[in-house]
């Protein structure tokens, strides 16, 4: 896959929909990135309550290519969901693996890096495989809502990705929980079961814990630390 488009196009589309689709619901936002983009454009997928996007986007363009990122250490039921995927959805599944295995990784950082350096670790098993494999999409739709976080707290639906040049498209932004999972049970998504078990948000399960009631959604990931993204959205 690679671009057709120059950046300098690229950052216009994503200027000129900013304003034009601000107030677009997700089914509609998805419908003009299907038109917009084709083939060109992606879904990243943690495959936890984010395979509603998916579900979304393989609506608009059925088949559309969804990037996984095989870290290594996932829990059992998101490699399960991974598995599932595209026998439920009109999807592509393209799974994206870091340069080193967890093996080798340890052997040339030693075990355990995701306690002692996790920046380096998310750097390493998801950053760098992501970045490597957008370079040849011109637009990526996320799963990202506003009340994530203070960091995402003023996503857009378009948006200009300065880090990836490239559009970036986030069609739930808006949503809240009860809209999402409104969604996931009115059109039958499949989700990860550990959402129902105390783990609102989901990564590696070397790093995420699970969440007490009322506590803030994101507090199980990397628990104890200030670190709050794994750098994809930064």
């Amino acid at each position: 896959m690679t671009r057709t488009r120059t950046e300098d196009e690229l950052r216009a589309i994503a200027e000129r929909a900013s304003r034009e689709h601000a107030d677009d619901d997700a089914a509609e936002l998805m419908a003009w990135a299907a038109r917009t983009f084709g083939r060109s454009m992606a879904v990243a997928c943690s495959m936890a309550a984010d395979t509603a996007v998916t579900d979304l986007a393989s609506r608009a363009l059925p088949g559309v290519d969804v990037l996984f990122l095989e870290t290594g250490y996932h829990f059992p039921e998101t490699e399960d969901l991974r598995d599932d995927l595209p026998i439920l959805q009109d999807i592509t599944l393209v799974e994206l693996r870091p340069d080193q295995s967890v093996a080798e990784q340890d052997a040339q950082y030693g075990p355990r890096l995701y306690e002692r350096d996790p920046n380096a670790c998310c750097r390493l098993r998801k950053v760098v495989p992501l970045n490597r494999a957008l370079a040849g999409y011109e637009a990526w739709v996320t799963g990202i809502r506003r009340e994530d976080n203070a960091l995402r707290a003023h996503a857009g639906l378009v948006e200009w990705d300065e880090s990836h040049r490239m559009v970036k498209l986030n069609p739930i932004a808006a949503w809240s929980a009860d809209e999402l999972f409104a969604y996931v049970d009115a059109h039958d998504v499949p989700v990860n079961p550990l959402l129902g078990q105390g783990y609102p948000s989901i990564g590696c399960a070397t790093c995420t814990r699970r969440v007490a009631p009322g506590q803030d959604p994101r507090s199980g990931r990397w628990a104890g630390l200030t670190k709050t993204e794994c750098g994809i959205h930064l």
